[in-house]
């Protein structure tokens, strides 16, 4: 293992929102065993064809149609199950950092009861729309003229722990938006304490609703601390880009840029290697969930897939020798399953360091805390009480 110089070590860790490469062994739980994302893709959508991540490895992780297991990987590489209880993008991104989840946040199969929308309505001074669960692209067009004509919100839910606030930003501007999820964040107490509140606003006329790129996320904080809390603790710069700050609720974060999508969150990435000389950069890439996994895009999954392929090569060029490049994923999001909610999925673990474009097997990890514990190690901070570091398989 080559000698660490924690004040010098940089590393970078993209989460691409929902790419599962399979289903897990306890899939049956949630619905959602023959899911896989990766697979699914590969089969369906000619011509996805993904070089460079092959190059690292990603072609050992399963059989993906164009994607094969290059004889040379420049990258290790693993699948790591999620130990926790969930799919949610708190829950696995939480765990990357070293916190378990051992109770899944509640969910609403049938919509929020009285004794959670009452008070909401009571401390916004109106009453909502629609309280079902449903995708949010449709409920918009749906109730989007019902809302501009009464002047009420519109609130849904999915499979998932949220609770999500709509609005048209000519009647709620996203300021107001984000006002009332703040109240409905602070509202949602034991039992009820969802995952996240999220602030959907829109635009458009009735038949052609459109959500905008200022969506919010409101999390839960962390329950207890993660590896971000020690890192900036030892003096070590955390930067968050995408929704990183909102999952940790701006905890252990040194600073943070929220994007617009995918290509702002890549731009935004390859920026801070000419800002950060060392410590963390987080990335959460979140279109490949959002926009392909939820609707049911395949075609628009693929691309975006291969728009991070062609990315990533400026990207490995502009690293610096001992820059440890880790790509991931946080839960499945299979467009090509039955429904529009997470899938219950192993995700790819690809690490790279620059100077060193020799790849290794590190199996299948048992848990996504093994990263965060690996990035622990090669800080020199105190080791996390879960997850095993897989540094000292690498060369």
């Amino acid at each position: 293992m080559p000698q660490l110089h924690p004040k010098r070590s940089r590393v970078i860790v993209i989460v691409l929102d929902g790419l599962g490469i399979g289903a897990l062994p306890d899939a049956q739980k949630y619905g959602d065993v023959g899911s896989n994302t990766l697979g699914h893709l590969a089969e369906a959508v000619d011509g996805l064809e993904l070089p460079h991540l092959a190059q690292c490895g990603l072609g050992h992780l399963g059989h993906f149609r164009g994607i094969p297991a290059h004889a040379r990987p420049i990258a290790s590489f693993a699948r790591m199950a999620e130990s926790s209880s969930g799919k949610d993008t708190l829950i696995g991104h939480w765990e990357m950092m070293g916190l378990i989840t051992e109770e899944p946040f509640p969910t609403y199969a049938n919509g929020f009861p009285p004794e959670v929308i009452r008070p909401f309505e009571e401390k916004i001074g109106r009453k909502v729309l629609g309280n079902c669960v449903a995708s949010g692209t449709k409920i918009i067009q749906d109730l989007g003229r019902q809302h501009l004509e009464s002047g009420s919100p519109i609130v849904y839910t999915s499979a998932d722990s949220v609770f999500q606030i709509a609005a048209h930003e000519w009647l709620i501007n996203p300021t107001e938006l984000y006002a009332l999820c703040e109240i409905a964040r602070n509202l949602l107490k034991p039992p009820h304490q969802l995952a996240r509140v999220i602030a959907r606003p829109f635009t458009g006329e009735s038949g052609d609703f459109v959500r905008t790129e200022r969506r919010r996320d409101f999390c839960l904080p962390p329950t207890s601390e993660t590896l971000l809390d020690r890192l900036v603790q030892k003096g070590i710069p955390v930067l968050g880009i995408g929704k990183i700050d909102d999952i940790f609720s701006g905890r252990g974060l040194s600073s943070a840029i929220h994007t617009r999508n995918n290509e702002d969150g890549m731009e935004q990435t390859l920026r801070s290697l000419d800002q950060i000389d060392r410590g963390l950069i987080f990335t959460n890439l979140v279109d490949f969930d959002m926009l392909y996994g939820h609707r049911n895009d395949p075609a628009g999954y693929a691309e975006a897939l291969k728009r991070f392929d062609q990315w990533l090569p400026s990207f490995i060029s502009k690293m610096e020798k001992g820059d440890r490049l880790m790509i991931t994923a946080d839960h499945g999001n299979d467009p090509l399953f039955p429904g529009t909610d997470h899938t219950r999925e192993y995700v790819p673990l690809l690490v790279y360091r620059k100077g060193s474009d020799v790849g290794i097997k590190l199996g299948d990890r048992a848990s996504f805390s093994d990263l965060g514990q690996t990035i622990a190690e090669i800080f020199q901070v105190p080791p996390l009480s879960v997850g095993e570091s897989f540094l000292p398989l690498m060369v």
